[in-house]
């Protein structure tokens, strides 16, 4: 499945279902205290995605809303140990601003030119962004990488080559961490090794869950 057609965020709600698979998988074998960390986790995983949906579809501001107003905006790419997330300089505000949004293909073909902020969207060339966080005034910290100043000719070369396999294999860098959260759960609680396999897999999913709901880049 390729990232290309579809909704932005198709592939971070997927994955979200998919965490919460593996926590309900889980539950039926575990205690009474293994499932109520169980369901912890998982009401963790729905409050947060419901918080950044909320923000992605302007239920909650991402920035001051207000009178519709024209900016310009410039796709910086961010890269910071493991994380990758796509950026939108905002010019024409006072200072700049950055806005984090969740992967668009479009956006690995986006030169800077100008954006419609109305009320809590953002339209860029006819195209509309979803945040995956508030607006900032400080510089994301990290490496930042922007546009090509001109379109890319390799642009579409670049899209084709983006599926939700790669996605995820990039996003699951992040799940390194999970056997030692593993090591500390059956510390605390015990459980022997069903116990620490169980909550690897869950650490892992949860961190593969947390990349993908924050806008993780993939390009």
């Amino acid at each position: 499945m390729r990232a290309g057609p579809g909704h932005p965020l198709a592939y971070p709600l997927t994955v979200t279902v998919g965490a919460l698979a593996v926590c309900a998988a889980w539950a039926p074998f575990g205690t009474l205290d293994q499932v109520a960390g169980i369901v912890a986790v998982a009401l963790g995983v729905v409050g947060y995605t419901g918080y950044r949906l909320a923000v992605a579809f302007g239920v909650l501001p991402s920035w001051r809303s207000g009178t519709a107003q024209t900016v310009r905006v410039t796709r910086v790419r961010q890269q910071r140990r493991l994380d990758s997330r796509s950026w939108l300089q905002v010019e024409g505000t006072g200072r700049p601003r950055w806005l984090a949004v969740y992967f668009d293909p479009a956006l690995v073909a986006l030169t800077e030119t100008e954006a419609q902020l109305t009320g809590r969207t953002m339209h860029v060339a006819g195209r509309r962004f979803y945040p995956s966080g508030r607006i900032s005034e400080v510089e994301p910290p990290g490496r930042l990488l922007d546009n090509p100043s001109r379109p890319d000719p390799d642009a579409l070369t670049h899209i084709a080559k983006i599926t939700w396999p790669r996605r995820l294999l990039l996003d699951a860098q992040s799940a390194v961490a999970a056997p030692v959260a593993a090591l500390l759960w059956v510390y605390i609680d015990g459980g022997g090794l069903p116990a620490f396999f169980a909550a690897t897999t869950i650490a892992a999913a949860c961190s593969i869950w947390l990349s993908a709901i924050r806008g993780s880049d993939p390009s």
